[in-house]
């Protein structure tokens, strides 16, 4: 079992119903889903970007990513409906606890000047958005094989029913917040 998982059953579970008073064990806020994408605006113009990109977005995961299509077409960036213009990766469970640890304790201590993550990034419902500029700040991505450097966006699904039971998860299972 992940240890992240483990922490969470021992310590944060008890901390939040002390916390917020829930009665029950099933109404605490725990780790839904990560969602890890890749937006990939000039695999119009180039079909090796999204080779490269699937290539790292699948040993930053572990998983292999799904290749995401345009809805509709727009005409002033050469888009046509169906075209791949992005990759997407659905993380649950154990991979999802063990690239949360990662994230928190590995990667993002190594950004540059880094002094922790928005406390503002919420959407009302206690899930949490991450952008990040470069995917070579994961330990798995080679810095001598990639082509360009690619943000990465990092959606954080809770069960929180508000933001403020969102944070309070995140900022126990080890989310460096900015201090106040």
């Amino acid at each position: 079992m992940a240890q992240l998982k483990e922490r969470y059953q021992k310590e944060v579970i008890p901390r939040l119903m002390e916390h917020y008073g829930y009665q029950n064990v099933m109404r605490v806020p725990r780790l839904e889903k990560i969602v890890l994408n890749i937006g990939l605006g000039e695999a119009i113009q180039n079909a090796k970007a999204l080779e490269a990109a699937e290539g790292d977005l699948a040993a930053i995961s572990g998983q292999h990513p799904v290749t995401t299509r345009a809805k509709r077409s727009i005409a002033a960036f050469k888009l046509r409906t169906g075209m791949p213009i992005g990759l997407m990766v659905t993380l649950r469970g154990g991979r999802m606890y063990d690239f949360f640890d990662k994230l928190v304790n590995a990667v993002l201590p190594r950004m540059r000047e880094f002094q922790g993550v928005s406390r503002d990034a919420f959407d009302g419902r206690g899930n949490y958005s991450l952008g990040l500029k470069e995917q070579t700040i994961f330990p798995e991505v080679d810095y001598d094989k990639i082509d360009k450097a690619r943000g990465l966006g990092v959606i954080i699904t809770t069960t929180a029913r508000t933001d403020d039971e969102g944070r309070q998860l995140l900022e126990l299972l080890g989310m460096p917040f900015i201090k106040d």
